[in-house]
């Protein structure tokens, strides 16, 4: 950027302000709109809106409680919207079962608990099929090309893994149906900065693969600077949103969420 080109800066989300943005969700693989969402009476998403476009990566970042991990549950079925609606390439997925919208194209990979420490990696892979109609032996030898780390390993139980090598296994276990969206929450959360960096060109090595990404994470420089626009949530819903460059560089946004 030269010295007198114009910084850009992040949207403000309010309640009277319609999103700069709201128009290119008419494309999005992925839309979440005026979302209520929540935990049996408890709600913790309020009049969320976001959306996800085809071949994007897409940061979730916020402090605790802000109902980033709500997000990605609400999207996958695991919680039904309130109000609001989730769509899928335009149709309405609120309230389907999580088996259902895997084999619409979403897959899921929560930040813990995502792998069958008992079975191997090849039995992983298996049990990420089972609702394939065909095709799996295809897939998993592809999916073994692309992360070899894992190839090496196939015959290993997933139990005796690092923690690096375990989320490339949650990784390649949600490509099995290969989805066109994944969700991912934390992917970086206990992990060492150089296998966390790791991880991170994993997750665009997936993103290369024509899937777009919605991520929550924790290091949010990291985070963002994989990814193409992101999020700021707050007590339930967007406070802003733009590319990373614009979020990490404004004041407000730092010192208020990214603890600048």
């Amino acid at each position: 950027m030269s010295d007198d080109a114009t910084a850009p800066t992040a949207t403000v989300r309010d309640d009277d302000t319609t999103p700069t943005d709201a128009g290119d969700a008419d494309d999005a693989v992925l839309a979440l709109s005026g979302v209520d969402s929540g935990y049996g009476e408890v709600q913790v998403l309020d009049d969320l809106t976001l959306h996800l476009d085809p071949g994007e990566i897409v940061c979730l970042v916020g402090p605790n409680g802000a109902g980033k991990s709500t997000v990605l549950k609400t999207a996958f079925g695991m919680l039904t919207p309130w109000t609001g609606s989730v769509e899928y390439h335009g149709r309405d997925i609120g309230g389907m079962a999580p088996e259902e919208i895997v084999r619409e194209g979403i897959g899921y990979v929560p930040q813990t608990d995502n792998v069958f420490g008992s079975l191997t990696i090849e039995e992983n892979l298996r049990m990420g099929g089972v609702a394939r109609d065909g095709g799996l032996d295809e897939v998993i030898e592809t999916l073994y090309d692309r992360f070899p780390i894992i190839d090496e390993k196939r015959g290993a139980k997933a139990r005796t893994l690092s923690g690096g090598q375990r989320q490339v296994l949650a990784f390649a276990r949600a490509l099995v149906m290969e989805p066109d969206v994944l969700l991912i929450d934390e992917p970086s959360a206990g992990l060492a900065p150089n296998t966390a960096d790791d991880v991170f060109a994993d997750v665009q090595e997936v993103n290369d693969m024509d899937t777009a990404i919605l991520m929550v994470e924790q290091n949010v420089t990291k985070g963002l600077g994989i990814s193409d626009r992101g999020y700021v949530l707050d007590q339930g819903t967007v406070r802003f949103e733009g590319t990373p460059e614009a979020l990490l560089n404004d004041e407000e946004v730092s010192q208020l969420y990214l603890g600048g």
